[in-house]
């Protein structure tokens, strides 16, 4: 009820009172564990009240990744941020325990770079990849304010006691996870300081410049055999919404890069199929694509890549686009950008079944499954005389 009250609010003052009590309500259900209560509260307003829903998700994601704590007499703001790092690669990705050296010069950059002046960061000493982050809201609020102590107490982080598998793709998200404290009220980022201007996309491009051109030679350090790029630290949830973004085309270019060479074909022997993916109970359409990759006079699918869709994109602009040649423009519908990107890598056989197909994963190992030219679902799998990267693109 009470983001319906915020988000109905007829005033910025209502809605603030509305939004205080909203965090302090969801301060004491992450603080007790009460990830189930959030979890219904968040089910139950997608399904009445998606205006409601967004407050409700923004409010729960502020609240667990920042907060404002007491040291040594004074205040604090606290923010845990996540810098992404697009990996790709033909053979594995890395993840896991950074050198102590090549902490220190990553800490070293942020400093100069990324966070303001006058700030006290803590860095886990772990290079994660998505399935290795936090799993719920109350796991990433646990996580900031243990991050926060060891920030202001100038204390170093351990390395975490166990961490999941990491799923093998060719291309992927890498993610190194900070808390940056400031006294409150004081800037917690370069650009937000006085003398970075009045222009706010000129001074993160200045940040982002330098902060790619000083850590990168480090953090290929972390990621011997893989091409990187490094994207700005931003607050937690947007960071990881960000990197996953930006994989998608660098895993389509991965895929047909691996399987010409896999495979000893050329890109326009392959074929592709572009398949809708969404559960037909939810009014929002298609919630994901699959690309499916087979090689002409073969209708065995060999590879697969997902592409989810996120906040407010639509597969509703899918319409008629596979009619013409699509101009490389902005903004572009996800149908558009996949289909460009494909015929950019050389395909120009591209399918696109005006069926809409449920979400199926394979019962034995979980992977997800692709449409083939039947408009089958099916299990990707390379042959097996083909050179063999293990696990699937997402």
């Amino acid at each position: 009820m009470l983001a319906q009250f915020m988000v109905q609010s007829a005033s910025r003052i209502e809605q603030r009172s509305w939004e205080k009590q909203l965090d302090q309500a969801l301060q004491k259900q992450l603080r007790n564990n009460q990830q189930q209560a959030i979890d219904s509260a968040l089910d139950h307003l997608f399904h009445t009240d998606l205006e409601a829903y967004d407050g409700l998700l923004d409010a729960v994601e502020a609240v667990s990744s920042s907060c404002n704590m007491e040291h040594a007499g004074k205040q604090f703001d606290v923010l845990l941020l996540a810098m992404p790092i697009l990996a790709w690669t033909r053979f594995s990705i890395s993840s896991g325990p950074i050198p102590d050296a090549v902490l220190q010069t990553i800490s070293t950059e942020l400093y100069a770079h990324v966070l303001a002046q006058g700030t006290k960061a803590a860095i886990t000493p772990t290079l994660f990849s998505i399935d290795q982050l936090p799993r719920t809201y109350c796991d990433t609020y646990q996580l900031t304010r243990r991050m926060a102590e060891a920030a202001l107490g100038g204390m170093q982080l351990q390395q975490p006691a166990e961490l999941p598998e990491t799923a093998p793709f060719l291309a992927d998200t890498r993610l190194l996870l900070i808390t940056v404290t400031a006294e409150a009220g004081m800037p917690l980022l370069r650009w937000q300081e006085e003398q970075a201007g009045t222009n706010l996309q000129t001074a993160t491009q200045q940040a982002l410049g330098q902060w790619q051109a000083q850590a990168t030679p480090a953090i290929q350090k972390l990621l011997p055999g893989c091409g990187i790029e490094l994207l700005l630290p931003e607050a937690y949830y947007v960071a990881c919404r960000h990197g996953d973004k930006m994989i998608r085309p660098i895993s389509i270019r991965a895929a047909v890069y691996y399987l010409t060479h896999a495979l000893g074909v050329d890109a326009d022997q392959l074929c592709a199929v572009v398949a809708g993916i969404g559960e037909e109970s939810n009014e929002m359409g298609i919630d994901e694509y699959r690309i499916s990759f087979s090689v002409a006079d073969n209708p065995d699918v060999f590879y697969g890549v997902v592409w989810p869709l996120y906040d407010e994109e639509s597969g509703e602009e899918e319409l008629q686009v596979l009619s013409r040649r699509l101009p490389i423009a902005a903004p572009m519908a996800p149908l558009q950008q996949i289909i460009s990107l494909l015929r950019e890598a050389g395909i120009t056989k591209i399918e696109k079944p005006e069926v809409l197909f449920p979400p199926e994963f394979c019962d034995d190992c979980g992977a997800p499954l692709f449409c083939d030219h039947e408009e089958e679902m099916v299990h990707a799998e390379m042959p097996e005389e083909a050179a063999q990267q293990g696990g699937h693109l997402h």
